[in-house]
């Protein structure tokens, strides 16, 4: 196995770490924010498998990319795994509740969980946990920061251009 290679970028909504292995992007992560990530000391610094992803970032930054089309790796349980599937597939410029997120899945009751799950996204961004909004339509919990959830919808939603 091939170590993780990254890169960091600086973006509209801040610096991002970027990684990824020979299976595909593992890692959009917000550097500020309320989670702060760092690189993990074993990856090596390689922007070159990333070239793709900062590029289709960059596309969406701009307003010109609605859909990622990327090898996608993101390592999580099943469950996490079944979400994140379905994040995929909310339209750009739309939102649901966790309670309907819960459903599409199949579990009408595990909305919590599904928020956990929601939160646990290693692939911000791409996989599009900031579609996700409180029942009452309000904004609620994001890794990067309420801030910047409230950007990434209004670029969704054609309010803001970000670049």
């Amino acid at each position: 196995m091939s170590p993780m290679a990254y890169t960091e970028i600086e973006s509209p909504v801040g610096p991002l770490l970027l990684a990824a292995d020979e299976a595909g992007l593992r890692a959009v992560l917000f550097m500020d924010g309320f989670h702060k990530h760092k690189p993990d000391p074993t990856w090596k610094r390689d922007p070159a498998p990333l070239r793709e992803t900062v590029k289709q970032l960059q596309a969406y930054f701009a307003g010109q990319l609605q859909e990622f089309d990327l090898p996608l790796a993101p390592e999580g349980t099943p469950f996490q795994q079944n979400v994140w599937k379905h994040l995929r597939a909310i339209p750009y410029g739309e939102t649901i509740s966790y309670g309907e997120l819960a459903k599409r899945i199949g579990n009408p009751n595990a909305s919590r969980a599904v928020g956990l799950a929601n939160g646990s996204n290693p692939i911000s961004i791409v996989i599009p946990c900031h579609r996700v909004i409180g029942s009452n339509g309000k904004l609620t919990g994001y890794g990067g920061g309420l801030p910047i959830k409230e950007k990434l919808l209004a670029l969704e939603q054609k309010q803001l251009r970000l670049l």
